[in-house]
Order: structure tokens, then C-alpha cells, then sequence
């Protein structure tokens, strides 16, 4: 096995997770990055991350002063020892786990390994993707042994998009091996990069299940919430209110109801679903979470539309404006957006509806990015507590008796007329 003072890492996959951490490493190993996508690499051999994960100097500096490099050509990455794969885990149109491009990276994998050289998974799955799955492709392609010739290890991502206080240096990863010495090797190469330090898990197996529960943990407890909130408003109690009394209580776990998207709480708890049923076992509690916080798009929508025929505003061919895209606030990533879901319910309606993100890239789906369009409106619904929207004169753009809905509990209760 590899010493960990002759290592040269590939991190494969430089999206949210991958870049951020090929980064990290670069600052004290030779690190390449590998990524498919050749105008991404040209992007950020460029100095910039479009994600906004790295910011431009910290890249530039490590492009600069650390001989970082991106690419997409194999040949740049046979000379590297360790191999870690940070590639999206999707779900297809049915919601069935898409190992697609886990096992693409994996055959990439086994294109370059050699003799002695460690391979490590950050992609969140569901226990056993990782022996059962992606080793065997490494073992064909490659024609090397686990565990004789080659090693792995497991340690799964814990990015947190647009969160600029838990960055990759400074969270606690949990880390694993397919040998007790590739565990050790793996715990000590993440040990040498982060501040906070690792947790040694017994096996890849509970390193992985460890992964899955965080996200569905999230999950379930804020669907907890997302009936709460269907429920007080039904008795015209304020949720906010309710949340912020019981909060007074030591031990309770504050949550706030909203929409759930993304690339980890809204898609990681299928990974599990799917896998506990061919065990025998029927997870209720995960499927109800999940069937419930993805019918939150369209109950906003539908509570709006609510609160203008209660006000008198015609719905039909209402102008309204949707303010917010991403899938959280201050970040451009909008993947699995449940805003797209309250577009489509009203659209039912109006086809006036105006979506207005500046992080999101103009021309992206329906979406404004740049000023926004004048005019006044019949509804408005704060959909994403990006921080540029605190400061809009939002009665100014709906005047009454036209209806504000904020989703994210953020605005002067004197604006709105509801919230979640």
C-alpha cells in the first residue's frame, strides 16, 4: 500500500462536492481534478467556479501557487495513487436510484488504478453501493484484486451549498477502508487536510448508512413540520408563532416548514427507500416525509390562490410574480427546485407569472436574472430568502388588494397576508 507521504490524488468530479475538496487537497498533495465536462474544466482553469463553492482566488491560488490543474483527458491523471470519485448519485423520473455515473466514474477508475493505489467514494448511496457496485467494475476494468492489488476506502460528502460557515476544511468527515490499513491510510489523508478531524467508522457499510440517515433524518423532521404548518393553517394559527413558543422549551428540536429541494434531502432518502424494501422492510415513515414535503410546491401555490379569492383579486390571467428559483437562499444551484412546482399549479391559472432570481443564470428555465420587471402585480410569493429580497419594496410592486405569500417566514408581518 501507498505511503501517505508519496501521495498524488484525482478527485473525479468537480462539482459542488469534488472541486471544493480537489482544493482542499491541493494545498498539500499534488492534486489533478478530473471532470467529463471539458467546458467546465476550461472554466475553472480559467480561475472560476460558476458554482460559487471555491471562490475565484482561492482557485486562482491554487491553479497559481499549488500546480493545481483540472482536465478531462486521462492521460492526465495514470501517474495518481488515489482516486476519489465525487460524482452526483441522481434518482430517474420514477424516483429508482441512478448509479449511472457512479459507475462511469468507477470504470474511469479502473482505466488508471495500478498496483498498491487506494480508490475512495464520496458519492452518497445507499449500504453496499460501494462494495457490491462499484469495486466489482473497478476489478473488471482494471484486472486487479480488491484488497491485493488495490484498496478502497468510503468517506461521504457533508457539503452544505452556499453555507460559508461549514466549509470542507472545517467539518468532521466520517471516514472508512476496505482493510483496517486502508482505513487508517484514508483517516489519516482527510486528518492531514481537516481542522476538525475525522470519525474512523467500522466499516464502508456503516459509513455509508451513516450518510443516508443525515439527509433523511432532515427530511422527515421538517415533513413533521410541513404538516404542522397544513395543519394550524387550517385553524388559522400562525405556525411561526407556535414554533417560536414550544422553542422556549430546552430540549426542543426548532425546525422551520418550507420547500425541500436540492441534490441531498430531496433525492439521498430514495437511495435507502428503495434498498430497505428488499430487505422486507416497508419504510413508512421516510416515504410519507418524502410524498409529503414534495406536495409543498403546490400547496403554497394553491394558498395563494386562496388568499386572492378571499381578498377579491381575479385569478385568472393574474400577474404574479415568483421570487426565488435556486433551491436555497444565496446559492445558484437549483437542482430538484420545488419551485417549479408552484410555477406549474398556477400556471394552471395564468400563464402571467414571472420568476425573478439574480443568482440564477438568465434564460435558465423560465427565470429573470437580471432587474426586475417593472410593473405591479396581482400576487407575489417569496419563494427563497435570497438576502437581496429583504430590501424590495414589495407593497410598492403588489399593491392591495393584491396578496404577498412568504414561504420563508423573512418578511415584515405588516406586508404580508400569509406564510407558511
Amino acid at each position: 500500500m501507498i505511503k501517505i507521504s508519496d501521495i498524488k490524488i484525482c478527485v473525479i468530479g468537480l462539482g459542488y462536492v469534488g472541486l471544493p475538496l480537489a482544493r482542499l487537497f491541493s494545498t498539500k498533495y499534488p492534486t489533478v481534478g478530473y471532470d467529463i465536462d471539458s467546458r467546465r474544466v476550461e472554466s475553472l482553469m480559467q480561475g472560476h467556479d460558476n458554482t460559487l463553492e471555491v471562490e475565484d482566488g482561492l482557485l486562482q491560488e491554487a491553479l497559481r501557487k499549488h500546480a493545481f490543474r483540472c482536465t478531462a483527458s486521462l492521460d492526465d491523471i495514470k501517474d495518481c495513487n488515489v482516486y476519489i470519485v465525487a460524482v452526483p448519485t441522481p434518482v430517474d423520473d420514477n424516483n429508482r436510484p441512478d448509479l449511472a455515473p457512479l459507475l462511469g466514474a468507477s470504470e474511469t477508475v479502473g482505466k488508471v488504478i495500478g498496483k498498491g493505489d487506494i480508490v475512495i467514494y464520496e458519492s452518497t448511496v445507499y449500504p453496499g453501493v460501494t462494495e457490491e457496485e462499484c469495486l466489482p467494475v473497478v476489478e473488471r476494468v482494471s484486472g486487479l484484486k480488491l484488497n491485493t492489488d488495490f484498496y478502497a476506502g468510503y468517506s461521504p460528502e457533508r457539503i452544505n451549498p452556499g453555507d460559508k460557515q461549514h466549509r470542507v476544511e472545517t467539518i468532521k468527515k466520517v471516514t472508512s477502508g476496505s482493510t483496517p490499513e486502508a482505513a487508517d491510510l484514508v483517516d489519516a489523508l482527510y486528518n492531514s487536510v481537516l481542522l476538525n478531524g475525522t470519525h474512523k467508522a467500522p466499516s464502508i457499510k456503516v459509513a455509508e448508512a451513516s450518510k443516508i440517515i443525515e439527509n433523511s433524518q432532515r427530511d422527515v423532521n421538517i415533513a413533521f413540520v410541513n404538516e404542522l404548518a397544513k395543519i394550524f393553517n387550517a385553524m388559522g394559527i400562525d405556525t411561526q408563532d407556535v414554533l417560536d413558543a414550544a422553542a422556549s422549551k430546552w430540549n426542543f428540536i426548532k425546525m422551520k416548514p418550507g420547500l425541500v429541494g436540492g441534490h441531498c434531502i430531496s433525492v439521498d432518502p430514495y437511495y435507502l427507500i428503495q434498498k430497505s424494501q428488499l430487505y422486507g422492510v416497508l419504510p413508512r415513515v421516510m416515504s410519507n416525509a418524502r410524498r409529503l414535503n414534495n406536495s409543498m410546491g403546490a400547496y403554497v401555490a394553491n394558498q395563494t390562490i386562496k388568499q386572492m379569492n378571499l381578498k377579491g383579486v381575479p385569478v385568472k390571467d393574474a400577474r404574479i410574480l415568483i421570487l426565488g428559483f435556486a433551491f436555497k437562499e444565496n446559492c445558484p444551484d437549483t437542482r430538484n427546485t420545488k419551485v417549479v412546482d408552484i410555477y406549474h399549479t398556477l400556471r394552471e391559472y395564468t400563464p402571467n407569472i414571472t420568476i425573478y432570481d439574480p443568482w440564477v443564470e438568465s434564460g435558465k428555465w423560465k427565470v429573470e436574472s437580471g432587474k426586475l420587471p417593472e410593473g405591479s402585480y396581482d400576487a407575489a410569493i417569496l419563494a427563497v430568502a435570497h438576502d437581496c429580497f429583504r430590501d424590495l419594496d414589495l407593497r410598492a410592486l403588489v399593491p392591495e388588494p393584491g396578496v404577498i405569500y412568504d414561504v420563508k417566514g423573512v418578511l415584515p408581518r405588516n406586508i404580508i397576508d400569509a406564510r407558511l
